[in-house]
Order: structure tokens, then sequence, then C-alpha cells
């Protein structure tokens, strides 16, 4: 971005084994409709036009789309808990975790996509096999989706956990075993033994917003309470979290 703000032109940026290509484009997207073109050749080159200053300087109309990280979450529990509908999300979004939608049609649950609302109910849900490598925010409501799986659910891309807010591969198999799901870590891949009932167990965020939220999800088709410590951590990225899940008819008791 800064080099079309500062009206580079020409100027080519090459880039090795890119990460996370969906955060790549979506950055792209937003930057053309501000007039800042960015010739994008196989995720590997990235060639930079001068931005036209007079489209720059005009006032524009922007909306910032709805946040599937944070939706996932909640398309998961309609998905295992209770049919709810989602409002707000662009279907034909570059965010990554849209990619959502696809593990719940592979898991085999009820859902109905339109432009600018998700309906979603629970069925009987299967194992399911899912490569996170390019939406490894995904993880933590995926597994608490994949916990209620029969099967064993497998997912890609474990090597992209170790450096967020926690060692999420390692503090996931931790936190869910204390609920009575089994997770193995194989290499890059993560195996979740899923269709055992949720048990009540005490769990510790880790710090970790998205962790808190997965078991917060999990939490709704347990056999009896789940209570999370350090559960503040949503307030990094999801703080009415919580307060959703009651307005969705969720018993929970915030202290």
């Amino acid at each position: 971005m800064a080099y079309s703000a500062s009206n580079a032109s020409g100027v080519t940026i090459t880039v090795h084994d890119l990460k996370s290509k969906p955060y790549i484009d979506l950055t792209l997207s937003v930057m053309n409709h501000f007039g800042w073109y960015v010739n994008c050749i196989n995720h590997e080159q990235f060639v930079f036009k001068a931005a036209d200053n007079k489209q720059s300087l005009n006032p524009i109309t922007y909306q910032v789309e709805g946040d599937w990280s944070g939706a996932s979450f909640l398309l998961v529990a309609g998905a295992i808990a209770g049919g709810i509908v989602v409002e707000g999300l662009d279907p034909f979004s570059t965010q990554a975790d849209k990619a959502v939608l696809q593990a719940l049609i592979d898991a085999g649950c009820q859902i109905s996509i339109q432009p600018t609302r998700i309906e979603i109910a629970p069925l009987p849900l299967k194992a399911f096999h899912f490569n996170a490598t390019d939406c490894p925010d995904l993880f933590p409501p995926l597994v608490a989706l994949a916990s209620v799986c029969n099967g064993v659910t497998k997912i890609k891309g474990v090597s992209r956990l170790a450096h967020k807010e926690s060692d999420r591969g390692l503090t996931l198999q931790t936190e869910f075993a204390k609920m009575g799901v089994q997770i193995e870590l194989v290499g890059d891949e993560m195996l979740i033994h899923g269709g055992s009932l949720i048990q009540s167990a005490t769990v510790f965020s880790q710090h970790d917003h998205r962790i808190a939220m997965a078991c917060g999800v999990a939490a709704l088709v347990a056999n009896g309470p789940i209570e999370i410590t350090e559960a503040e951590a949503i307030n990094k990225s999801y703080t009415n979290f919580f307060t959703h899940l009651q307005e969705l008819g969720a018993k929970v008791d915030i202290q």
C-alpha cells in the first residue's frame, strides 16, 4: 500500500512461498476500490502502478465487509446446536475464512447461502477433511465442529498455529481433552476424534480469544456446564460473543 500511496510506478515485488494468499487478495481488492492498482502475477510478483490522483482525492463510499472470522463461530454454533440466521456476510468475499462454508457443507449440516444471509441448522454430522493452511484462524471453530462429527476429521495446516496468541495446536489439544475430545497432532495434520458427548469441565482460554470462543461453542452441546477461565480474551476480536450466544438462547453466565 505504501508503494501505491507514493505513486510508485513500475515497481515489482517478488515473494516466494507466500502464505495466507486470500488475505493478500482482500488487501488488493480494498486498494482497488480506492484507485490503487497492483497487478498480481500468480501470487509471486506484484507490479505497482501509479495511483489515479484525481480518483484518490475524491470522496467515495466504502462499506466494510462483515467479518467471516468472527462469524465462523456463530455458523458452527448453528450447525451443532440449533438453527440460526447470520446476516451481513458476503458469500463472494475474498476473506480467507469464508472457507468455513465448505467445511460446514462437507460436514453435512443444513445450510442455505444467500447474498446477504446464511441460514444454518443441525443435521447428523460426519467427519470431514479440510486444508486450513491459508486460513489458520479457522482451526478453533472447526475443532468445535469436528468434535460433534461422527468419525475422525483431518485438518491440514498445523504448522501455521505455533505463533498465534497461543500455540493453538497444543492449546486446542489440551483444552478439548478436558471436555473428552481426543485430538492428535501428526506432522502438519490435526486429527479430531468426534462424535462423543462433550463433557462438563473447566477449561482455560490460554489468553487466546479464538480458544475461548471455540470452547464456548463446544459448550453449547456439553452434558453439563463448561467454565471458561480468562474468557475476557474474546475482547481482542469479538467483545459481544457471549452476549450474542445469550441472545440466541444459550444459557451463559457472564461473570
